[in-house]
């Protein structure tokens, strides 16, 4: 159920009541029993919790794979012949 914000127009007493979306609105104020106005209030707030978002966390695993690592033969060299650290061609 959503939360809705309430303002006396007499005795300026702000708030809060949680109802349904089909219940009519408040129009007493429970303070002073004069006539209340609904606010435009802006909503609930996100929460972020955990070390961060990246772009990763949202992606399926059906998504995109993940690039083959280079297989060496023990030596230092890939299968390509060339050394894997030697960076000069």
């Amino acid at each position: 159920m959503p939360t809705y914000e309430y303002k006396c127009r007499d005795c300026a007493h702000a708030f809060e009541r949680f109802q349904g979306i089909n219940e009519p609105p408040i129009q007493v104020c429970p303070e002073c029993e004069g006539r209340v106005q609904r606010l435009i209030s802006s909503g609930g707030g996100l929460v972020f919790k955990g070390p961060g978002f990246y772009a990763t966390d949202y992606r399926s695993d059906s998504g995109g794979a993940k690039p083959a690592a280079k297989k060496t033969d023990g030596v230092g060299k890939t299968e390509s012949g060339k050394s894997g650290g030697d960076v000069s061609d």
